[in-house]
């Protein structure tokens, strides 16, 4: 079995935290700032809160209260229309639009955009509501008209555009649209930008770039045009959108996002170094920039300079990081490396109740038993088991099991779950992992007990069949029964590496070396474990290819040299 509980890797939160999931999406986002950033605030009119106008809102309300949805739409719209307040006219469009009824909700929404013809949600909204019948030509007559009252506003209402038809599914029909509306404006950067973002989205990546330029062309140290474009150009051509970012952050030292975006970029590309010393950079100039300090640590940890890690996440911690339980989780996995165990267990310790405690109070045991401190180990987890709730004391018996395993003692850790199961018969987790226990200290009537108890309880769990499955061929038992269960756990999961192994193993014991040849080299390619190692290795040696079978258990044993089943399966065939 492998071990349980295992805290994030800075490779994996890197991967996660640092780098843009897509080109588009970048776009959609500098689209979103761009229109943030400048938009204008709508005009209202000087509307007199009337009696007879707070009835009618009132009586509206009420009625939306009392499901009546359709009512309280028609109620505001008509408020719309006699007020032409486009705040009444939002909340009718709203409210239409829950009730369902599309000729209300596109009448709202379409009053909504004349009223206010800035706003990004009217457009979305009135687009949704035309292109869903088809309307393109009123769209396109609106949003053109929308367009033309911007006046100064052009440049932040160019820049919601796409978003505005985001609803439309032929993104194609996007491109024609966009293209359209943007003619009489393009002597606006934001024009291009719209042009570029509409481009890729449907696919055309050459005017996708092109667009970009024109954007650059009218202003040239965009930095949102800048930065797209070089992760439009790392995209198609890697290496290129860093060297173009390399040379405009050389040029304006200053650029916050063009050098994030390096730096993302970089990690993307397994440059840690470099993309550490862009977020350097910018803490020189920032030293309380939170999110740079996050990313150099978390790259401190990745180059394995702890020191450097530690001071930049307890800057962290004084600055009131949002999240200051990863921090604390990161300084103790410091501290333990560095084997200050008694820090490390301070660390995990000061972890709050929340999505990061299981696994902190798991690995506070975990450095005690590496201190030789075991039973101190178990009754810290016994006591957090006691008072938590069942998800967690689960993890927290499962822990303490782990621990009795790894250190040789298979009867203590069986009594673990033992226990736990009295308390809670039908847990799924503990279950399984009894049910393997009970075979490790030698009995197997337990073992298929449970796991025949787990497939009632839960009939989906590949595993379960997976291991009575090999558990049977492994002792050369009922393999007719042994392959079927095999089989239904690899339906359920069908690129499973260990079922595949568990497969090749039982056509192996039933003699039919090529099937099984087959199958495990499926799952050796899947996963190179050093048990399906020692697996296709034997079918390799059965079968007479002596020297493959060799030389697939010297590398297994090179990448794993502490791998009993591998050193077992040499010594048996040893010449």
């Amino acid at each position: 079995m492998k071990p349980i509980f295992r805290l994030a890797q800075p490779a994996r939160l890197l991967a996660a935290l640092l780098v843009s999931a897509s080109l588009h999406s970048g776009l959609a986002q500098a689209q979103q700032d761009g229109a943030g950033d400048e938009a204008a605030k709508p005009i209202y009119p000087s509307q007199e809160l009337t009696p007879q106008i707070l009835h009618q809102m009132m009586l509206a309300e009420v009625a939306a209260a009392r499901g009546q949805t359709v009512m309280a739409a028609r109620s505001y719209l008509d408020l719309a229309r006699r007020t032409r307040d486009g705040r009444i006219a939002r909340r009718a469009a709203e409210m239409a639009l829950f009730a369902r009824d599309a000729e209300m909700s596109g009448e709202a929404s379409r009053l909504w955009l004349e009223l206010e013809p800035g706003s990004v949600q009217a457009q979305q909204l009135a687009s949704g509501t035309l292109a869903s019948g088809a309307r393109i030509d009123e769209l396109r007559t609106h949003l053109a008209d929308a367009l033309a009252r911007q006046g100064d506003a052009i440049g932040p209402a160019l820049m919601g555009l796409n978003r505005g038809l985001a609803r439309i599914p032929d993104k194609a029909l996007i491109l024609r649209l966009v293209s359209e509306l943007t003619e009489p404006y393009l002597a606006h950067p934001e024009a291009w930008f719209a042009r570029a973002n509409a481009a890729f989205v449907g696919g055309d990546n050459t005017a996708a770039s092109d667009a970009l330029d024109g954007a650059l062309r009218l202003r040239p140290d965009w930095e949102q045009a800048v930065v797209l474009k070089a992760q439009f150009q790392e995209e198609t051509a890697p290496g290129s959108g860093i060297r173009a970012l390399q040379m405009y952050v050389d040029e304006h030292p200053e650029a916050r996002e063009p050098r994030i975006t390096l730096a993302r970029l970089l990690v993307a590309a397994k440059q840690f170094a470099p993309a550490r010393a862009q977020f350097e950079q910018i803490l020189q100039r920032a030293p309380d920039d939170k999110d740079a300090i996050h990313a150099a640590g978390l790259l401190s940890m990745q180059l394995g300079d702890r020191v450097t890690a530690e001071a930049h996440f307890r800057h962290l911690l004084d600055l009131g990081f949002a999240e200051p339980d990863s921090i604390r989780t990161y300084l103790g996995q410091i501290a333990e490396e560095a084997k200050r165990y008694d820090e490390a267990i301070g660390w995990y310790k000061s972890v709050a109740p929340g999505s990061r405690f299981v696994a902190a109070q798991v690995r506070v045991a975990q450095v005690m038993v590496v201190s030789g401190r075991i039973p101190d180990a178990r009754q810290h987890l016994q006591a957090l088991a006691r008072d938590a709730a069942p998800g967690e004391s689960q993890q927290f018996v499962l822990a303490e099991a782990q621990i009795l395993r790894e250190a040789g003692r298979n009867e203590e850790a069986f009594n673990v779950l033992d226990e736990a199961l009295r308390r809670d018969s039908d847990n799924v987790e503990i279950l399984y992992e009894s049910a393997l226990m009970a075979e490790r200290i030698g009995r197997p009537e337990v073992m298929e007990g449970r796991l025949r108890k787990l497939i009632v309880i839960k009939p989906d769990h590949a595993h379960a069949y997976n291991a009575l499955g090999y558990s049977l061929a492994d002792r050369n038992m009922r393999l007719d029964e042994a392959e079927r269960l095999i089989r239904k756990g690899l339906e359920i999961a069908p690129n499973d590496a260990f079922i595949l192994d568990s497969l090749g193993w039982a056509l192996y014991r039933r003699g039919d070396l090529g099937g099984a040849l087959v199958q495990l080299q499926r799952a050796f390619a899947l996963r190179a474990d050093p048990e399906i190692a020692a697996h296709l290795g034997e079918v390799l040696w059965m079968m007479g290819r002596r020297d493959e079978a060799a030389r697939t258990w010297k590398d297994a044993a090179k990448a794993h040299p502490d791998s009993t089943v591998l050193a077992d399966v040499i010594k048996k065939f040893k010449p």
